[in-house]
């Protein structure tokens, strides 16, 4: 260890070690009086279309499960999904590589995810890395869903 002017501390120059700080991995830390987890529902499916509301926050603790669910929804038969954002808290970057890794699946054979009611800050989060290009966002539920059903449609 050392001092701010490079100096050994005391405790290094005798051989003793503190205990480091660590971080655990896959440990989110939340604001106080924060909800941890995800919620993941199927709330519509029309042919192969399926809208999906997402509420909670999208980090590395809950990353997993959206894409395994979207991952479900495409196995099923749902090419089109529509994920109504707008009870997300909080996404972040896993949050963001799950929507990518579902995107890659679903374009894959033809589909299309699309996002509608996204809040300022996921917008914001979209646009800065590009992937507001990627994914379709709808400021309406009802505009993404019928988008989704007209793409599924002349796709089929």
């Amino acid at each position: 260890m050392m001092t701010d002017d490079c100096r050994p501390t005391r405790r290094a120059r005798l051989g003793r070690r503190r205990p480091e700080m660590r971080c655990r991995a896959g440990a989110v830390r939340r604001p106080p009086g924060a909800a941890p987890g995800l919620r993941v529902a199927v709330a519509d499916v029309c042919a192969d279309a399926a809208v999906v509301t997402v509420e909670g926050e999208i980090d590395l603790g809950t990353a997993e499960t959206l894409r395994g669910e979207l991952f479900a929804l495409h196995a099923a038969g749902r090419r089109g999904l529509v994920l109504d954002f707008a009870g997300v808290r909080f996404c972040d970057a896993s949050g963001l590589g799950a929507l990518v890794a579902a995107h890659n699946r679903v374009a894959a054979d033809g589909g299309r995810v699309r996002l509608a009611r996204v809040r300022p800050q996921q917008a914001r989060l979209l646009r800065v890395t590009g992937l507001d290009r990627l994914f379709p966002t709808h400021d309406d539920l009802a505009e993404a869903v019928a988008a989704a059903r007209a793409s599924t449609a002349s796709a089929g």
